[in-house]
């Protein structure tokens, strides 16, 4: 590919869920920085560095897309969405999230679609199709 997403953000406590959703990014080489957080309250903090004004957003790349689990310990997605659309900064709207969930539960993704800041609503893991997919809904232009 040659036309590249500067940053990918994983917000996900599991190891292996965040290994397998790495390769499936990797293995379309469609993204400069994949950023991987545990921890849904690291990763609020990592946007606030994010969005601050170069330089001092250097070692904080503005995700393009972020990729979200509901369920963690702590701080769940839910949370992390309502604090997330609270956030200053601009172009949030130009960002996408999507939810990625071992649930099965119609009520999560009825929820999911109901907030607006949530693209899309995805099982678990991510592969390199389904991100195909987002890339070609999202931005066509990587890759070209």
């Amino acid at each position: 590919m040659t036309k590249k997403l500067n940053c990918v953000l994983l917000i996900d406590d599991d190891e292996p869920t965040n290994f397998l959703n790495r390769m499936a990014i990797e293995e379309l080489d469609c993204v400069e920085h994949i950023r991987i957080i545990q921890n849904a309250r690291e990763a609020l903090d990592y946007l606030v560095c994010a969005y601050q004004p170069p330089p001092l957003n250097e070692n904080c790349p503005k995700p393009e897309i972020i990729i979200l689990d509901i369920n963690m310990p702590a701080m769940d997605g839910w949370e992390f969405l309502e604090k997330y659309e609270s956030l200053p900064g601009n172009n949030k709207s130009s960002v996408i999230v999507i939810m990625l969930t071992t649930s099965f539960n119609p009520e999560d993704e009825w929820k999911a679609k109901s907030i607006a800041s949530v693209s899309e609503f995805r099982n678990k893991p991510l592969t390199a199709e389904g991100l195909r997919d987002i890339l070609e809904k999202y931005y066509p232009e990587v890759g070209k």
